[in-house]
């Protein structure tokens, strides 16, 4: 074992040359892009939604129709563990490329779906669930995503910049919500007005959204496989890997998991997909400033990700990820606060940055760390299944615990709610191992 872990390493080395680091930056390349393309679907949910929400359900107050989209939002993520574990086991027994070429081909029928799905007023409660049906199947698909990239990007990633590699994974992430928000600017500003991106433009991005996949799946079709899962692949054969039985002989490694995503994914809900409507229902900024702003925001976060991911190289994981932990416990209720008593956009702006260069401290070595913990025939299920887990239960619910808070009148319970589950995850930070001199990658 130990002989074929090292041979994987020397392989996965590219030792320097003009073509082997041409091959790996093919390969991170083209499992970012299907990433991009994943997560653009999965936002442009989030995006639209203030536009699409009275176009599915029964007409009332503002804030009850973003509850309902909110509560399919969240429903979507119920279908993540499910993804999380189909998609792993396949990754771990078929190959990386064959789960992530799939979960792409289903989230672009989904985003179909939503684009030629009726409203209520034509059909009635089957636009509701129409758009359930297709939220739930694109829950399947980005929860089968994540583990398989961050799988995928981890072992073709250099031992010594791995963090570094691994965070484009969160660069492509908010990259898909980035471009969701770069269409929504496109046609506030230039093409459509409000009342037509009510009526049926918002159905633009989906239609955008299924075509872009094709292009995701070329260039998954055409990716080299994980070598770490080549190198290993009779052996995977053997122990029947990507199975349930297999990963619960790892309880730490799922209990860390767990533990370190349940702070950060609330966290990162909080800032990117509940933001835009928490400055048009709270601040009272209008939908053009609140898209702007996000667009911007993240625009800046995401090329913060490969830097701290760089930093991790060198300083380790750990410190990184207390950062965020006790960052985010001592000043999520003051900045939120602040944030809710704004009036002024560039205020806010500045309040987001100032939030969201905190979250990066759990964003951008997040993946990597997950796959860190665990050996190659259990990878993909391991960092897949028991973050998708967690993602559905906290981070999915987060805009609709934030809305039901606010429509109960008690909008600032929320913030300690956001701050408690920091708190929680900080303690596991503080115990657990740094993953970056005790990784599991090629030593399988």
């Amino acid at each position: 074992m130990a002989k074929l872990g090292n041979s994987a390493e020397a392989v996965t080395s590219f030792t320097g040359t003009s073509d082997k680091q041409l091959n790996r930056l093919k390969a991170i390349i083209s499992g970012s892009m299907g990433n991009l393309v994943e997560w653009y679907d999965w936002y442009a949910y989030s995006a639209f939604s203030i536009y699409f929400a009275p176009v599915f359900f029964l007409k009332s107050d503002a804030t009850a129709q973003l509850l309902n989209t909110a509560g399919i939002f969240a429903v979507g993520f119920l279908m993540r563990p499910i993804g999380g574990w189909l998609f792993g086991s396949l990754a771990d027994r078929a190959g990386r490329k064959f789960a992530m070429t799939l979960s792409v081909l289903l989230m672009s029928f989904g985003s179909l779906l939503i684009a030629v799905t009726p409203s209520y007023q034509s059909i009635g409660v089957l636009a509701a669930v129409l758009l359930l049906f297709a939220r739930l199947l694109q829950g399947l698909s980005v929860g089968g995503e994540y583990g398989t990239s961050a799988t995928y990007l981890s072992e073709m990633a250099t031992a010594n910049r791995r963090g570094f590699y691994s965070s484009f994974q969160y660069v492509t992430l908010i990259g898909g919500q980035l471009i969701a928000l770069g269409i929504q600017l496109i046609l506030q500003q230039l093409f459509l007005t409000e009342a037509q991106l009510h009526e049926w433009g918002w159905r633009i991005p989906f239609f955008i959204g299924a075509g872009l996949s094709l292009t995701a799946l070329y260039l998954r079709s055409h990716m080299l496989e994980s070598v770490a899962f080549t190198q290993d692949r009779n052996n995977l054969v053997k122990k029947k890997s990507g199975t349930i039985k297999q990963l619960l002989q790892h309880p730490r490694a799922v209990a860390t998991v767990v533990g370190l995503t349940l702070g950060g994914t609330i966290a990162f809900y909080t800032y990117t997909t509940y933001m835009q409507k928490f400055l048009v229902n709270t601040v009272k900024l209008t939908k053009d400033q609140s898209t702007l702003i996000t667009f911007v925001s993240l625009f800046i976060y995401a090329a913060l990700q490969p830097l701290f991911g760089l930093l991790s190289d060198y300083i380790g994981r750990k410190p990184l990820l207390i950062g965020f932990g006790v960052l985010g416990t001592l000043a999520t209720v003051p900045l939120l606060t602040a944030l809710s008593q704004t009036t002024n956009q560039w205020q806010a702006f500045g309040l987001i940055m100032l939030a969201l260069l905190i979250v990066s401290g759990y964003t951008s070595i997040n993946a990597v760390v997950k796959a860190e913990l665990f050996p190659t025939e259990i990878r993909a299920l391991g960092v897949g299944f028991p973050y998708s887990l967690t993602v559905a239960i906290f981070g999915g619910t987060a805009e609709y615990v934030a809305l039901s808070f606010k429509n109960a009148g008690n909008e600032g319970y929320f913030y300690w709610y956001v701050t408690t589950c920091i708190f929680i995850s900080l303690l596991v930070y503080i115990t657990m191992r740094d993953t970056k001199h005790t990784s599991l990658i090629h030593k399988s």
